[in-house]
């Protein structure tokens, strides 16, 4: 289960602070690590130092320019924010989200990242609408600010728990269970929009948040592959039958 974890780091800005994250997912058995247009030298003797002695992470972190290509093959993705959004989306604890891990791993083709933003600002409304749901840790109201490596820290920790939880290996699900990755929903959302724009159902020039409340649909429904190819087909369909009016 935790080769199956991901954790997605988007603009960090200070080298030590992606050293600290290596040895938080290093302490609790994690080492899947993406860094997404990193602002800072991954590889400095600052970040090595607070890595203490898991610097291999920092080593073969993956580094991609968009947050769409470090989770493109990932069943889940789950946005750590502190913050209340304007449009309301699954929102879960650390302990919430780390009980749904098991299941979530299951099948061998399943890839779940946990994505944190940036030291000074977090992550932006887009990017969280990219996350099948958010995770907040419920810190000290007064004193709320969590440094990034901590963050980590906790949801880790809680990833680990929920392994060692495990008593006996799930059933691998069926083929057509398998849940649809982030890239083919990404590609999902681009077909619908376009679609909906050729029926003149969406305008984008007066988009009242249309397509980020159907992103917020499909990503709380989590889509199976046959279910996409269904959905898929019927999109195809709609064009076929627009183009003949």
């Amino acid at each position: 289960m935790l080769e199956r974890i991901r954790i997605v780091l988007i603009g960090t800005s200070h080298p030590g602070n992606i050293g600290g994250v290596a040895r938080a997912m290093h302490n609790m058995g994690l080492a899947d690590l993406a860094l997404v247009a990193p602002r800072c030298e991954i590889i400095t003797q600052d970040s090595i130092s607070r890595a203490s002695g898991a610097d291999h992470l920092l080593h073969q972190a993956s580094v991609h320019a968009t947050l769409e290509e470090a989770v493109a093959d990932c069943t889940l993705a789950v946005g750590a924010s502190a913050r209340s959004r304007t449009l309301p989306w699954p929102m879960l604890s650390p302990r919430e989200l780390a009980d749904r891990l098991p299941g979530e791993c299951q099948a061998s083709t399943s890839r779940v990242a946990l994505v944190f933003g940036r030291e000074d600002s977090g992550l932006t409304n887009a990017e969280l609408q990219r996350c099948h749901a958010h995770v907040h840790i419920p810190t000290n109201a007064d004193f709320s600010s969590l440094n990034l490596a901590a963050a980590v820290q906790v949801l880790a920790y809680e990833s680990r728990m929920a392994w060692l939880s495990q008593q006996d290996a799930a059933p691998t699900p069926d083929a057509d269970d398998e849940l649809v990755p982030h890239e083919e929903l990404e590609r999902y959302f681009e077909h619908l929009e376009r679609t909906l724009i050729t029926i003149e159902f969406h305008d984008p020039a007066q988009p009242r948040q249309l397509m980020a409340r159907l992103r917020r649909l499909y990503l709380r429904a989590r889509p199976e592959k046959m279910e996409m190819n269904i959905l898929r087909g019927i999109l195809t369909a709609t064009e076929k039958s627009a183009d003949k009016q």
